[in-house]
């Protein structure tokens, strides 16, 4: 079981190291995948700004039990066939990276608040859009009436400081350079690097619920 309390003690300590680390109005979305609504509900109670959810199955999951008020934002690859089935649980899309998802999107929710994921480490690993593509996506989406709030990005795996720096800078560059507000960037492991390189949400989730559940 979650114990709130921890949480919410691990909640003011990471707000705290986003202060420290220059950080202003940045939104701390606890990221439960894998943990059950004892998780969600923690997070409520100790201010999170939001959850993120990665697996449409399991979301659909959760909300049958319930989900509590809190904004929910999709962070994991969004396949265009479960769209529909999830979409009156999210309140933002946070890793749209194709003109498919857009146009299915457009579809099926009208108006919806998403974030371009950005591909800033060139890992082949990684979803997202190059850098260089990012404009045109922007004005696609806006285009069929989505709200592009921002953009986001996964840092480097193992990479140094400096790679990590590397990532987030350029990140930040074009969230300035295409006018947008939003910059979801750094995880439990280099949100500190984020929130300096000028981050305005992250998505934290080990570092408030302890390892991951085995699926």
């Amino acid at each position: 079981m979650i114990d709130p309390s921890e949480v919410a003690s691990r909640v003011a300590t990471i707000r705290q190291e986003i202060t420290s680390a220059g950080g202003k109005d940045v939104s701390l979305i606890a990221v439960t995948k894998t943990f059950g609504m004892d998780a969600i509900a923690a997070a409520l109670l100790s201010g999170c700004d939001g959850v993120g959810e990665n697996y449409a199955q399991e979301l659909l999951s959760k909300a049958t039990v319930g989900l509590p008020e809190i904004p929910v934002h999709f962070i994991g690859g969004i396949q265009t066939n479960k769209v529909k089935s999830i979409a009156p649980f999210v309140s933002v899309w946070q890793s749209v990276d194709r003109l498919s998802v857009v146009s299915e999107l457009a579809k099926r929710v009208p108006g919806a608040q998403v974030l371009l994921q950005v591909n800033t480490t060139d890992e082949s690993t990684k979803g997202g859009l190059a850098p260089s593509e990012v404009e045109s996506m922007c004005v696609s989406a806006s285009e069929v009436g989505l709200v592009v709030l921002g953009l986001m990005t996964l840092g480097p795996t193992g990479g140094t400081a400096r790679e990590q720096e590397a990532a987030f800078r350029q990140l930040r560059s074009l969230v300035e350079a295409n006018h947008l507000e939003v910059c979801s960037m750094g995880m439990s492991d280099d949100f500190p690097i984020a929130v300096a390189c000028g981050s305005t949400m992250v998505r934290i989730g080990s570092r408030l619920f302890g390892p991951r559940p085995r699926q």
